[in-house]
């Protein structure tokens, strides 16, 4: 008899365990009484996974050593799964039902798909906009119905610039490095809490930086989806096998949802899809989160275009993949459904027909249900769906997918790409002009000719002369207006994405606070939006990983003991979840850090003009917070006692003048933007005259280039017309 996680087991050998001292097909042994041990059964063989002997009712284990561990009367709940609310009701539904369950949800997946096809192809085609991939000019041998022989491929970086400046942006907002967590609220109206606040604030943030240490990069790359398509998603929930919360970014191509839904609450369908290796599916079967059944091997993954675009950029061939890597393509399913034998009752037990939130995961290829969980709360009579997604939105559009820079600046960045390319082709024939050549010229090898510096090519013309014999293509290098026309268009573009610098302060060191904030804000409106919807986004995704929390406290405390931690008992934590509010850490209504300096400049400022008014040595050290400043309280001198002595009239005198003063800066604020805008319309009301003035003179030139060919005409016409002599 040995011990094993407490419970007395019984080690056998595999002969014993075969003959008649104890056989598995015999019926079962009664369980033991309540005053009687738990006994396990365990024995050496070939590892054979879990399963359920039907005749026996004993549980099989195989262990990672090759033991088999044999449970004689395991806890397997109600036949029905009734017993257990988050039980994986697939176990015990027909299956039948699990084929009429599987057919209708992928029939309404493929719905689903083909309504986001046109989005799906413009984010192929914005991947490619952003100039990612390194392309060669064509070369000589290039067919010439498709390409010119060394013209140029270069795109312009627009769309990427503004892609990379809101990432950028976005992460020094959403991330800073002592985490992202606050308790925006106390624990106790008395304070005697505090410190059980500040250290679930301190061991939050350190479950998000130490623990899940795949949150900042994840987040990071989602905040470039966000910006690049418009929208990007996280998923919070408990994983199985990390035993934790997890927060992970999900890209909108694998969150598949009709367009035309507005939001994830009111679509019939939110589609997860997880291309899932082998060896991970294996582990979701073996604890139990799925069935154990045996799937077909995957058939080769068909990839949209926007998998397809991704991989021409990074250089990758997915159709080299061996078999046996290949991944299983898994929809996991959020999804109401009326399921026989787990119909919606009313209070006479009669079926209501209310379809039921639930949680599906099918396996695509093999269309095998792996899953079915309820996806409400226990103790919700409403039966409210629940779903663990949050969407990170740029600009909300007219669908479900909302507007990205690849929206906003798609044209415009093919557009400058169009001018740059004509640009440099029209510099290229300049130094390398093609030519044309008369047929009747003598024996000629070739009709290339690349003329060295200091040397020459000896061209066959007969007894022509040579510039009858050979014409340059009258080729014309961009003139001053279409190099305006050009600027034009990436400084609108510039102003739209805002990716244009700011010019704050009109260069001057002494500025008015009131004046570059006034400035700060005129410029950041758009930026400032989007940065409070994302601060809304994560706030929703923070109140998702706190009932993770709460489903699952356990999982947080054991990661978070660390040197200097409170010792968390379950109780304080769950009390610490139900009292205290976790929001991000940075301020939704300051659009960005410069905005957040010139504010403690601002503070600064002020306690200077209202000397004794306000509290300089706090002022000091949420100005040192605002830059960035972690040891703040090193820095600080010890208070002195006493201060100085100050005449309330000559307060209140002082008062009223600055008041006036900060009225006059702020006016004069409103009158440098508005005149800054005035100026922007009329440099673009300039250029578009500019544009319209230079057609017009291009149309003049060719009416007159035209009126002198027409009239060469007529002279021909009238010299042939005369007769000879005449």
């Amino acid at each position: 008899m040995a011990s094993r996680d407490d419970r007395p087991v019984l080690m056998m050998p595999p002969g014993l365990l075969a003959s008649n001292a104890l056989r598995l097909d015999q019926p079962p042994i009664p369980p033991p009484a309540a005053d009687d041990i738990d006994v396990e059964i365990i024995a050496d063989g070939a590892p054979d996974s879990v399963r359920l002997d039907p005749a026996t009712g004993a549980l099989e284990t195989t262990l990672d050593d090759g033991s088999v561990e044999v449970d004689i009367s395991p806890d397997l709940g109600a036949p029905d799964g009734s017993d257990d609310f988050n039980a994986n009701l697939a176990l015990v539904i027909d299956q039948a039902e699990l084929s009429r369950l599987s057919e209708e949800l992928l029939r309404g997946i493929d719905a689903d798909l083909q309504s986001r096809q046109e989005w799906v192809d413009t984010s192929a085609e914005g991947i490619r906009l952003l100039g990612l991939k390194i392309e060669r000019p064509e070369s000589a041998g290039a067919d010439a119905s498709t390409a010119v022989a060394g013209q140029s491929t270069v795109r312009h970086p627009l769309l990427l610039e503004a892609c990379l400046r809101f990432q950028a942006n976005a992460r020094g907002e959403l991330l800073p490095a002592e985490g992202p967590v606050k308790v925006d609220d106390k624990l106790d109206e008395t304070g005697a809490l505090d410190a059980v606040a500040q250290a679930f604030e301190d061991d939050c943030n350190y479950f998000l930086t130490t623990v899940a240490t795949e949150y900042y990069p994840d987040t990071d790359r989602a905040l470039f989806g966000t910006g690049f398509r418009g929208c990007s998603f996280k998923k919070v929930y408990n994983c199985p096998i990390r035993q934790r919360a997890v927060s992970e970014s999900v890209d909108a191509k694998d969150l598949i949802v009709s367009n035309a839904s507005t939001d994830m609450r009111n679509s019939p369908r939110v589609t997860h899809q997880i291309m899932m290796r082998p060896s991970m599916l294996r582990r979701m079967q073996l604890v139990g989160a799925y069935r154990d059944v045996e799937l077909s091997t995957p058939n080769p993954q068909d990839t949209n275009p926007i998998d397809q675009a991704i991989s021409q950029v990074q250089g990758i061939n997915p159709d080299q993949m061996q078999s046996e890597d290949r991944e299983y393509t898994i929809y996991e399913c959020y999804c109401e459904l009326d399921i026989k034998g787990f119909e919606d009752k009313d209070q006479s037990g009669e079926p209501t027909g209310l379809a039921l939130p639930y949680r599906v995961v099918i396996e695509k290829d093999s269309r095998v249900v792996l899953e079915i969980r309820r996806a409400w709360e226990r103790d919700d009579d409403r039966k409210l769906r629940k779903i663990p997604f949050v969407k990170y939105p740029f600009v909300p559009g007219l669908g479900f997918y909302d507007i990205g820079f690849v929206h906003i600046l798609g044209n415009t960045t093919n557009a400058l790409t169009a001018a740059w390319r004509e640009t440099l082709d029209a510099y290229m024939f300049a130094n390398f002009p093609g030519f044309i050549y008369a047929k009747g010229l003598g024996r000629q090898n070739t009709n290339e000719f690349r003329v060295a510096p200091g040397g020459g090519v000896g061209v066959d013309v007969g007894q022509a002369k040579l510039g009858d014999a050979i014409m340059p293509l009258p080729y014309k290098q961009p003139d001053q207006g279409f190099v305006n026309f050009q600027t034009g268009i990436a400084e609108m573009a510039a102003r739209l994405g805002g990716t244009a610098e700011m010019n704050v302060g009109e260069g001057q060191q002494n500025a008015p606070v009131g004046t570059t904030l006034a400035l700060i804000e005129q410029a950041t409106k758009v930026e400032g939006a989007v940065h409070k919807r994302l601060h809304a986004a994560q706030a929703e995704e923070f109140a998702l990983l706190k009932e993770c929390f709460r489903e699952n406290p356990q999982g947080f405390i054991a990661s978070v003991k660390r040197k200097g931690s409170i010792d968390w008992e379950e109780a304080t934590f769950l009390r610490a979840l139900d009292s205290a509010a976790i929001v991000p850490k940075a301020d939704p209504n300051t659009p960005s850090h410069l905005h957040r300096i010139m504010k403690a400049m601002g503070m600064v400022q002020l306690d200077k003009a209202y000397q004794g008014v306000f509290n300089s040595r706090e002022i000091a050290i949420r100005a040192a917070r605002m830059l960035g400043v972690e040891d703040v309280d090193s820095l600080l001198a010890p208070p002195q006692a006493g201060g100085p002595q100050i005449n309330p009239a000559l307060l209140e005198a002082k008062t009223k003048a600055d008041l006036e003063a900060q009225k006059r800066a702020a006016q004069q604020a409103d009158n440098i933007v508005k005149l800054k805008l005035q100026q922007n319309e009329s440099a673009d009301q300039a250029a578009e005259r500019e544009n319209r003035l230079r057609i017009a003179e291009m149309h003049l030139q060719e009416a007159v280039i035209d009126h002198q060919d027409n009239a060469e005409d007529r002279a021909a016409r009238l010299a042939e017309s005369q007769p000879p002599g005449a």
